[in-house]
């Protein structure tokens, strides 16, 4: 990189020198995982569904899993109260009020008693703790860094698990199991961290406690770390779903998140829970990439963590977007995978191209997630997630529905 100063001083930018490339320059040298990974698959949804916006095409959007449901008042509320005269940074172990807060919604939930002080860790949203979760327990060097988990699934496992120096390990899940990890597919000579997402993203799917015993059991056998997504355990109907800690709390972490609970999806607030030790070497890790959400948001944080009564209600409104398609599907014939947890419906589309049928829905506005953007095992579904509103709902099924006809 070379500089030269502008003739005219008017034309001088503020730091006083402008840069120009010289034509043989080496190119930019990126992180080879970086190189490899591509864009994030969501990204390219994203991209068309602008530019469908831009043509103004009204769009019922189910493809990225952001619910539209307001915020409870109350959480607004206490986070406009806590916004501070005067804003500081906020510590990487968050406040006491946060933890005892979440610690309290887990003992109601779960019936398990954790240390806010050793056992839980707050985070800005579950995706950059899932990330960053492998850092303290992988290197290049270790002769065991495979990071097992499932796949189609959510992305960023395999991506915190490249990027600290671990060696991948997609695990395929299938409909037949239930889209449950096969345990057996595990390979205890490479797998140092195993990750469970249940109830699953992209499908649905729920594990039964029996499962989750037998998946602690056969880590605490070969010394692997158990981690488990538990972001979607709060969206249910019927029976709530286990957390990995009402069985095992060693070697074992929970990964729990206000999103999709709470409708906090832009607050970004999450808490990781489990092992002690884990939880203190997180902690050792944490002042170097990130630190917890602002105060004011853990005042929200606290207050949302704190009350149940909200979340009941967004239950029951997932529950009746989910009813209305069901009823669709079944009425049209199209094959889905049954569920009453998370807000996503995985739909086997006919003929098999999960990408031209995407296509083709969004030529009637309506936006869906290819099931190839999740993983190997994902091609053949599409993923919808009841996001829109219950009348953007029914105005999306009679779309499908004349479509399908």
């Amino acid at each position: 990189m070379v500089y030269f100063w502008p003739a005219a001083e008017e034309n001088r930018p503020l730091g006083g020198l402008y840069p120009v490339r010289k034509a043989d320059a080496t190119p930019l040298r990126l992180n080879p995982v970086l190189e490899r990974q591509g864009e994030y698959p969501l990204l390219r949804l994203d991209e068309r569904r602008e530019r469908l916006k831009e043509q103004g095409v009204r769009l019922f959007d189910f493809g990225a899993g952001d619910p539209r449901e307001p915020t409870d008042p109350r959480i607004r509320r206490a986070l406009l109260e806590a916004v501070p005269e005067v804003s500081q940074y906020p510590s990487a172990s968050g406040t006491r009020a946060l933890r005892e807060a979440f610690c309290g919604w887990m003992e109601r939930r779960h019936g398990v008693e954790l240390d806010p002080d050793a056992e839980v860790l707050p985070a800005s949203g579950s995706k950059e703790a899932i990330f960053h979760a492998h850092l303290p327990f992988l290197h290049h060097t270790h002769e065991r860094r495979g990071v097992a988990y499932g796949t189609p699934g959510y992305p960023v496992y395999e991506r915190g698990a490249l990027f600290a120096g671990g060696e991948a390990l997609p695990v395929r899940l299938v409909r037949e199991d239930g889209f449950l990890l096969p345990l057996e597919a595990v390979d205890p000579q490479r797998t140092r961290i195993l990750w469970l997402n249940y109830p699953h993203n992209p499908t649905g799917a729920r594990a039964p406690r029996s499962y989750l015993e037998e998946a602690a059991a056969f880590c605490r056998e070969h010394d692997i770390l158990l981690f488990s997504d538990e972001c979607y355990n709060e969206i249910y109907s019927g029976d709530p779903p286990p957390s990995v800690l009402e069985v095992s709390r060693e070697r074992t972490l929970a990964f729990c998140s206000l999103s999709k609970r709470s409708g906090m999806t832009g607050y970004r607030s999450a808490m990781m829970a489990g092992d002690a030790e884990l939880i203190s070497a997180l902690g050792k890790l944490r002042p170097s990439v990130g630190v917890a959400s602002p105060s004011f948001v853990q005042a929200a944080a606290a207050a949302a963590w704190s009350d149940d009564e909200h979340v009941e209600e967004r239950r029951r409104t997932f529950a009746r977007k989910r009813g209305l398609f069901v009823e669709f599907f079944r009425r049209a014939g199209l094959d889905f995978l049954p569920t009453d947890a998370t807000f996503y419906l995985w739909v086997a589309v006919p003929g098999g191209d999960d990408e031209a049928y995407a296509l083709r829905l969004l030529e009637e506005g309506i936006v869906v997630a290819p099931g190839r953007s999740f993983g190997p095992g994902g091609e053949g579904y599409v993923r919808v997630a009841l996001v829109p509103s219950l009348e953007e709902c029914e105005e999306a099924v009679r779309r499908w529905e004349a479509l399908a006809a």
